[in-house]
């Protein structure tokens, strides 16, 4: 049973629900297994052999920590099939999509976006922290009069919708699909050639900042240091979910393409050393 389990790795937290018409208001119960790493142990040390592979396997020491690898566990980045010249990444740096920022830069993504697919038209992913965000960026996008075709994930989409969304990306089509990043559209959707040629990033992918995610903080603090508190909990995750969002562009060596990620925060230092190696 989990709550035999509970200790400080793991989070035990209550949440009211909404009331419903007729019924007693309920609340939902969440034991929240932080880090894994002391259930894994046990079977690391079981097992002859561990092979973990990904290809946002990074960095080394948060993996390690978290799912309990040893200390001396071998660590090899295999060199990625794609060059350079074949991803344009552009960093724009004046623009915040921090939350007390994202209404004042809606107008410079959207010139950016407009800019970019007039002068390369053709298909691209445009992806945000929330719908919220989406919703309002899209809808001041498409009032220009010179707004290229836009369609956009929704909340609780079908498996039908999704693959509707998915098919709007024709090879020698031209148009914006929305997303948010993190979402159905932001990992394991293959979309090789034309069929995409681009992606704008509107986020760092931040977890949200909330009671149950400073508690995942704090618990990650007390295991693994202060700094690395930060890191674990909202900085890693949110970068790789940004690295799996661009990986749509590039599919094969054949492929080329345009990567716009837009905020200030990229360019910092310890966010470029999270971005693949591959990318210049």
């Amino acid at each position: 049973v989990l709550e035999e389990k509970l200790d400080e790795n793991a989070l035990f937290d209550i949440t009211l629900l909404a009331p419903q018409r007729g019924r007693k208001r309920a609340s939902m119960l969440c034991i929240r297994n932080v880090i894994p790493a002391p259930h894994l142990l046990a079977r690391h040390a079981a097992a002859h052999a561990t092979v973990l592979f990904s290809g946002t396997l990074s960095p080394a020491a948060f993996y390690r920590d978290t799912l309990g690898l040893p200390a001396d566990t071998p660590w090899i980045d295999v060199p990625a099939p794609f060059k350079a010249a074949q991803l344009a990444v552009h960093i724009v740096r004046d623009v915040s999509t921090r939350y007390q920022d994202r209404e004042a830069s809606i107008d410079r993504i959207v010139a950016l976006i407009c800019d970019q697919f007039h002068k390369r038209p053709g298909n691209y992913l445009c992806f945000f922290s929330s719908f919220d965000y989406l919703e309002r960026v899209a809808d001041a996008l498409c009032a220009r009069p010179d707004a290229p075709p836009v369609w956009r994930q929704v909340r609780a989409m079908g498996n039908d919708s999704r693959q509707a969304f998915i098919d709007r990306f024709q090879a020698g089509g031209q148009g914006l699909g929305f997303a948010v990043l993190g979402g159905a559209f932001g990992e394991g959707i293959d979309l090789p050639g034309d069929r995409l040629i681009g992606a704008f990033i509107a986020t760092l992918g931040l977890p949200q900042l909330n009671p149950v995610n400073e508690s995942m903080k704090r618990c990650m603090q007390q295991r693994f240091g202060t700094r690395t508190g930060y890191d674990y909990t909202y900085l890693f995750p949110g970068l790789r979910k940004v690295v799996q969002a661009a990986g749509r562009v590039i599919r094969s060596e054949n492929d080329t393409g345009e990567l716009f990620l837009m905020d200030d925060r990229f360019a910092r230092d310890e966010v470029r050393r999270l971005m693949p190696v591959w990318w210049g």
